[in-house]
């Protein structure tokens, strides 16, 4: 096997260190976030989202990451955008506090799931109906207290070359709750040079088969990462009632889409 050239194997060691040193940062911020937790103490719905929302502001801008706002970010019901990875989570959470409707498996994730679940998120099983039906009873308990209710409905996330398709059962429970719905659409783009085979596609958004654990070491050595979350002006107004909820799914995809590309790459 050729070695790397000499500045190739520079270039790499490089980048192992920033991630190291950023590693280290991050590991530090969580630290703090728990030492908070503990001091605080945050019991209600909306001082764990208060919590949230200062432990995700502090991380972005330690970590050099800019969540740009377009549009008013709603202060109370239900707020749907597409799904491009976990740093989602970071940008709606680090520009409001928040509640997020979240697939239960990312209860396992290392780090997120514990954030996602003290900080009181509601959590749905795919593929279950009766969990849905839960699940939305929850979502207006948390909008019933003041505190807008994010959510993502492809239920899973994509790499931003397109919008997949939404899933009907969580909306139709949103729309059946009378809370507003309002549509939201978030990018990344990359701002300075990294190397030149990095992407949005493969090295920002989280899809695909890669471990998390390898994305966010991978992830932690870019720079430049800017996020921008886009606002509708007011919420969906569907044309059906929540029982067509195929057609309520189509529209609020549509909704989505018309608020920006995509992705910015």
């Amino acid at each position: 096997m050729r070695s790397l050239p000499r500045n190739g194997r520079i270039k790499s060691l490089y980048r192992f260190l920033i991630s190291a040193a950023r590693t280290l940062k991050l590991l530090a911020i969580f630290a703090y976030a728990t030492l908070d937790l503990i001091a605080t103490r945050p019991a209600t719905r909306e001082q764990r989202a208060e919590w949230l929302h200062r432990f995700c502001a502090r991380t972005a801008r330690q970590m050099g990451v800019t969540v740009h706002q377009r549009g008013p970010y709603p202060e109370h019901g239900i707020v749907i955008s597409n799904h491009l990875g976990y740093l989602d989570i970071l940008a709606f959470a680090a520009l409001h506090r928040c509640v997020f409707v979240a697939k239960s498996e990312i209860l396992r994730w290392p780090i997120l799931g514990w954030m996602t679940s003290i900080a009181g998120t509601v959590y749905v099983e795919r593929g279950r109906g009766a969990s849905a039906i839960s699940a939305g009873g929850r979502m207006q308990v948390a909008a019933a207290a003041g505190l807008p209710v994010v959510f993502f409905p492809e239920g899973t996330t994509s790499n931003g070359d397109t919008v997949l398709k939404f899933h009907s059962g969580l909306l139709s429970q949103a729309m059946a709750s009378g809370q507003p719905i309002t549509p939201a659409h978030i990018a990344y783009r990359l701002t300075h040079d990294n190397d030149p085979r990095t992407t949005v596609a493969n090295d920002v958004c989280y899809w695909g088969d890669v471990s998390m654990l390898r994305h966010i070491f991978r992830l932690l050595w870019l720079r430049g990462i800017e996020i921008e979350v886009c606002f509708a002006e007011s919420p969906i107004v569907f044309s059906e009632s929540p029982a067509q909820r195929k057609r309520a799914a189509v529209e609020a995809r549509e909704a989505v889409l018309q608020l920006g590309p995509p992705a910015i790459s």
